[in-house]
């Protein structure tokens, strides 16, 4: 009559066919860190045959390349204190060949019988996904290069676009010819400051007070005569957002600042300019000034208004315009249920 294992035979029998079936490497070591198992796929990724490894030591293994005393350290604590080993990474060091990126975990098995002690070691070969990361990181840096390239080359030709409309402003003999070739000199101007303060921050995001602040300060320097008389002031909640709201966010304020600048203080009239933006459930950006107000019979939509309600609803947002006594304000209202672009808080 045959008789049945017993539990001390069972248990390792058991545990060694587990390992020799699993899909990952795996390895079943005794006491003396003697390979009593080894998964197929342990032998399949590092050239072992099954009779190659069985009942060797793991530092006997192929030409000692697995001889490694701090692994060898950590996997006798293991044994001795029952501390697990957590994403032990090593350089695999194999003759004649490139290194492999290795990550292990080893954890202590005990049969409850005889106190048999053995360790599960599973090894995760990360070679091909340090190597991708290091393709993705030198494509990502190679982006970068060629983005500031890319911005440099943009910067430079929209001032070559914005010189031209502006020599062909001064030979038009009409005044409406004029008035439009300068128009068009200033919405190059505009897009050209937008572009140099995005290229200044990070890709991805933008802090908004400081991003706002310099834009204006930008904007007075080439445009306000005496800062004594005309002021631009920021008021933002800190916040950060993707760099494309920062884009729409910018070319508004740029439009609304240079519309203030342009009509609302004729005849060197001192005044004031205010930009607002702020953040909640509905965000609120507000251009506003304390000058000579809305005409009378409000001027025919241009191109300015056209390119603010495009950009209000890329935003999901609308534009409202209201009497500030004295002055105008320019809001652009997020709508109902639409996200905020507040990116997140710092």
């Amino acid at each position: 009559m045959t008789s049945l294992p017993s539990q001390t035979e069972a248990t390792p029998s058991l545990a060694s066919a587990m390992v020799v079936a699993s899909i990952a490497p795996l390895l079943l070591l005794d006491s003396d860190l003697r390979i009593i198992a080894a998964s197929r796929s342990f032998c399949h990724a590092f050239g072992f045959s099954p009779l190659d490894v069985e009942f060797r030591k793991l530092f006997e293994l192929g030409a000692g390349e697995w001889d490694v005393p701090r692994l060898s350290s950590l996997l006798g604590a293991t044994l001795s204190e029952g501390v697990s080993v957590e994403a032990y990474e090593m350089d695999l060091k194999r003759h004649a060949a490139a290194p492999r990126h290795l990550v292990l975990n080893a954890r202590k098995l005990c049969d409850g019988a005889d106190k048999r002690e053995m360790l599960v070691l599973t090894i995760s070969d990360q070679t091909e996904t340090r190597l991708a990361d290091k393709l993705r990181n030198d494509l990502l840096r190679e982006k970068d290069v060629l983005l500031q390239e890319l911005q440099h080359r943009v910067a430079n030709s929209l001032q070559i676009i914005a010189s031209v409309l502006l020599e062909g402003a001064r030979k038009m003999q009409t005044d409406e010819s004029r008035l439009h070739l300068q128009a068009a000199h200033n919405r190059v101007m505009s897009i050209a400051t937008v572009q140099r303060h995005l290229s200044a921050v990070r890709a991805g995001e933008t802090e908004l007070g400081s991003y706002f602040r310099q834009l204006c300060e930008s904007l007075g320097a080439s445009m306000i005569r005496d800062p004594d008389q005309i002021q631009i002031l920021v008021r933002t909640d800190a916040g950060v957002v993707t760099s494309d709201v920062s884009l729409s966010l910018g070319l508004i304020v740029t439009e609304l600042v240079i519309n203030a600048l342009k009509h609302a203080f004729p005849d060197e009239r001192p005044g004031r300019i205010a930009v607002n933006y702020l953040a909640g459930k509905k965000w609120t950006l507000c251009v506003s000034d304390n000058g000579v107000g809305m005409p009378s019979i409000p001027p025919k939509p241009g191109l300015g208004t056209s390119l603010i309600e495009a950009l209000a609803q890329r935003l999901g947002a609308h534009i409202e315009v209201a009497n500030a006594k004295p002055g105008t304000a320019v809001s652009i209202v997020q709508d109902t249920g639409i996200a905020s672009p507040l990116h997140h808080a710092i």
